[in-house]
Formats: structure tokens, C-alpha cells, sequence
């Protein structure tokens, strides 16, 4: 099932997508005691619609480090237990929509494309065994970055915050096997990143028990999983579409943002 938000003469709306068509739906997946089944409404062409972001995030825990091809390509040992960082809800954007180049901090941003795991309920201290209960679904996530101010500050809150730089979408596929799943990056139609989930380091269970002993996860927040090896910089005008097995592709557009000068002195 793909469970998706989206935007039909302004009004905004849960829905089911099922082919060239998504259907209303009034049950909210993140509520308390849902059940797993939907009872579809007024359906709409896929084609006239908007879909915006599946889901409003209270956080997204993201993993760096979670591919074993990625961190040779960095030249990083592989961590011995997750690397997280947040990147803040501020920054989620949803499919079509731009992403804002942050001309005035940084020179070098990159795509990351990764598998998010949507939670469904709220998890504290799970074990792994059990972390399938906690899920709602999957979704495309692209982690997009500024790689020169990552290396500029250590850690990543400023090169991973800015506002657009995670996109989200199209839809949360709830049937998805996650320990087995094709990644892919285009940027302008060129295909950069293609890796198999089965490269990651720590598994969609291990990252949701490992996080849920940190924070309390809550319904709707998101993890992102770690990026594949093939990651690259974008610029102004260029097209990145993440695509994923099962989910379908998550495409957004570059645009300038700032002109390269200290605004936050003025």
C-alpha cells in the first residue's frame, strides 16, 4: 500500500495511491490504533494532483556511514555502532518541489539518496526483534548537504539543515522489504548511485532499536538510513531523482538561493 499527502483545489488530503489514481482516505495512518486497512474515498487522476510530503516529521534521525562501499569512499573505518545526527522538520520538502542552494554559506552541496523509515507509533527502548512493529512504512529521502561545511564545522548540523535540503517522498510503502531493496540516484537523467540495501552496515531493526535507546521516536519522525557510494555535487538548475524499489522516485529541482555574501552579519 502506498500511503501517501497530497493537495487536490487547495485542499489537502491523506491518500491511497493505486495506479494513475489516489484515493481519499479519512483514516490517519499515525493514529493510535490503526489498523493496517483503509476505506478508500473520492478518487483523483495522479496527474492533477500535487503530492506533498507523506509526512510532517517531528525530527529525522539520520545514520551516516551506513554503507560499506560509502565508507571506503569517504576512506573512514566502518563505525562500530550507528553515527546519528538530526537534521531539523524545517528542512523537509516533498516531491517537485526546489531545492534552495544556499549560495551564501557554502560552495559544494551534494545529493545523498537513501531509504527512510517511517515510524508508526511510539517506540522507546526497542528491541530489535520486535522494531517491525514500530513501522509504518518506507520512503525516498534525499539527504542533501553541504559537503564543504561539513568538513568546515565537524559535526553536521549546519551542513545538513538548511531549509529544503530533505526531500521527501512520493508516497510511505508499507510492503517493502528493507533488507533487500535497489537504491538508485540520477542527477540529469545520469544514473550515480545503485546499491542494494544489503550493503548496509546496521539494518532498517538494528538503526530503530539503536535510535529508540537514544530518543523517543514519535509517529510520523523519520530515519534515514545512510547513502550508498556515488554521491556528487549538484548545482543551480540540475535534476535529482532518487528512486527505490517498491516506493517509486522522489525528483526535485536546484535553484539558487542567496548571493555569496555574509547576510547573517549585516
Amino acid at each position: 500500500m502506498k500511503l501517501c499527502r497530497f493537495k487536490a483545489s487547495e485542499n489537502v488530503s491523506l491518500g491511497v495511491i493505486e495506479g494513475d489514481s489516489v484515493f481519499e482516505i479519512k483514516d490517519d495512518p499515525l493514529a493510535a490504533g490503526f489498523s493496517g486497512e483503509v476505506k478508500k474515498g473520492t478518487e483523483h487522476k495522479l496527474e492533477k494532483v500535487k503530492l506533498l510530503a507523506p509526512v510532517l516529521p517531528s525530527k529525522i534521525v539520520a545514520i551516516g556511514l551506513n554503507y560499506k562501499a560509502h565508507a571506503v569512499e569517504f576512506g573512514k573505518p566502518l563505525p562500530e555502532e550507528p553515527m546519528i545526527f538530526i537534521k531539523p522538520s524545517t528542512a523537509v520538502i516533498g516531491p517537485e518541489d526546489e531545492i534552495v542552494y544556499p549560495g551564501h554559506m557554502s560552495h559544494r552541496v551534494d545529493y545523498e539518496g537513501e531509504l527512510g523509515v517511517v515510524i508508526g507509533k511510539t517506540a522507546k527502548e526497542v528491541q530489535v526483534k520486535n522494531a517491525a512493529e514500530y513501522i509504518l512504512g518506507y520512503t525516498c529521502v534525499n539527504d542533501v548537504t553541504a559537503r564543504d561545511l561539513q568538513g568546515k564545522d565537524i559535526q553536521y548540523t549546519r551542513a545538513k539543515g538548511f531549509d529544503t535540503f530533505a526531500p521527501i517522498g512520493p508516497s510511505i510503502e508499507t510492503g517493502l522489504d528493507p533488507l533487500d531493496a535497489t537504491i538508485q540516484t540520477y542527477l540529469n537523467g545520469q544514473l550515480k548511485q545503485n546499491t542494494s540495501t544489503k550493503d548496509m552496515i546496521f539494518n532498517v531493526f538494528q538503526l530503530v532499536s539503536f535510535v529508540s535507546h537514544v530518543m523517543t521516536l514519535l509517529p510520523g519522525d523519520i530515519i534515514t538510513t545512510g547513502t550508498p557510494s556515488g554521491i556528487g555535487k549538484m548545482r543551480s538548475g540540475d535534476v535529482v531523482e532518487v528512486r527505490i524499489e517498491g516506493i517509486g522516485g522522489l525528483r526535485n529541482r536546484v535553484v539558487d538561493g542567496m548571493a555569496a555574501r555574509k547576510l547573517w552579519l549585516d
